[in-house]
């Protein structure tokens, strides 16, 4: 599994030949300028909620590749009428894709559409393959629900969480996110795109290894791999 960070909390996701766009939020994106949607594969567009900064560049990277949305059922309806065809999810369910498992889990934020629309409540998701297991968290406050994702879904391999604060969880409840979900490997996201949200990285990334934990905080553009 090969993970690129697109800018604020979009990364795209390729594993077993498929290629998954997590809440593309680019071309609006300043500090991701340097990345082109227009050239971007996508199999996949993985939305965890409806904000702008979510979902500003579905339309075009879904009809420039043909790739299917997977959401939840608000999300999903509110783009078919554009002609993208989708996969609709709620909390709790799980579905078996041809690249993986996905399990949509609880998250704590808003979720409305740019004209003010309702966007179903707002989700994580594990991402389940027959070698990793990754935590999506998506924009979330800190949750005791996160205790189940060890115990529903088994050892994760990676933590994806927020780590900016104003909006969602700062640096310290991200370190009790990890040991709620019992991942010492995290890759945060959510960072710096905004005056709000920015970070001091190396105090973020020292904050995280005092405990024992590993924080990544990739450039734009840059990976991992599983």
């Amino acid at each position: 599994m090969k993970i690129t960070y697109l800018g604020h909390a979009s990364f795209s996701i390729e594993v077993h030949g498929k290629v998954i766009i997590v809440d593309p939020f680019i071309s609006g994106n300043e500090l991701a300028k340097d990345i082109n949607i227009n050239t971007l594969e996508a199999d996949y567009i993985l939305i965890t909620h409806a904000h702008s900064d979510h979902i500003l560049d579905v339309e075009t990277i879904a009809k420039n590749t043909g790739a299917a949305i997977i959401s939840n059922f608000e999300i999903v309806t509110y783009f078919e009428p554009k002609g993208i065809k989708g996969h609709p999810m709620n909390h709790g369910g799980s579905w078996e894709f041809d690249f993986g498992k996905l399990h949509m889990v609880n998250a704590i934020h808003s979720s409305s559409f740019p004209d003010g629309s309702y966007g179903g409540n707002p989700a994580g998701f594990i991402l389940e393959t027959s070698h990793h297991k990754v935590y999506i968290a998506g924009d979330t406050a800190l949750t005791y629900d996160m205790k189940l994702i060890p115990m529903l879904y088994g050892q994760l391999d990676l933590a994806i969480l927020p780590v900016g604060d104003n909006f969602t969880m700062n640096i310290e409840s991200a370190i009790i996110a990890s040991d709620f979900v019992e991942c010492n490997k995290v890759l945060g996201c959510h960072f710096d795109t905004f005056g709000y949200i920015k970070i001091d990285h190396t105090e973020a990334i020292k904050k995280f290894a005092d405990k024992g934990k590993e924080l990544n905080l990739l450039a734009i553009g840059g990976n991992i791999k599983l």
